[in-house]
């Protein structure tokens, strides 16, 4: 077993309070979680934990610090906090900082349905906002194809006066 293989196997001992934990490797690193929802990330030997807006406060005031990766040339900061350093001492100890790691993941889950029903108004919005543009070309090809049935038929009378004039002379000559 590696060293980080070791490091993942205890991470996943120190979250079992909170249910049953699942390690799946990503991005370089691994995402750890409870019963199918995301609660922490191993990267490089370190733990983070999932945060958000009700919980940021009280991983900063436990001394941790939020995982930060480059993307494209800019730090990306994640939901994401390790937790204090005496929390990694037991489950026991990790207990109350997993729990907060599960309920903003619960959150997170529970915000998602809506956030992607807003997105799907979004695109279906922005999508009937292009159907007029749509329909205006659709339009004008029909205006256009009537307007040239229209022209055909009138050429058609047009050459219909004419050919028998034609003929007319062209019997003349003879």
């Amino acid at each position: 077993m590696s060293a980080r293989d070791e490091d993942i196997a205890w991470f996943v001992e120190l979250l079992a309070p909170i249910g049953r934990i699942t390690a799946r490797r990503m991005f370089g690193g691994a995402g750890l979680y409870a019963d199918g929802l995301i609660v922490g990330l191993e990267v490089d030997g370190a733990l983070y934990l999932k945060i958000d807006g009700q919980t940021r406060q009280a991983f900063a005031e436990g001394g941790g610090h939020p995982f930060v990766h480059d993307g494209k040339g800019k730090p990306i900061t994640m939901s994401y906090w390790t937790p204090p350093d005496e929390a990694m001492d037991s489950p026991e100890a990790m207990r109350p900082w997993a729990q907060r790691a599960l309920e903003a993941a619960l959150r997170s889950a529970a915000a998602k349905p809506s956030e992607k029903a807003a997105s799907k108004k979004v695109a279906v919005k922005k999508a009937t906002a292009k159907k007029p543009a749509a329909k205006m070309p659709a339009a004008k090809k029909t205006a256009a194809k009537k307007t040239a049935a229209k022209k055909p038929a009138a050429k058609k009378s047009a050459l219909a006066g004419a050919v028998p004039k034609t003929l007319a002379s062209k019997k003349r000559m003879f």
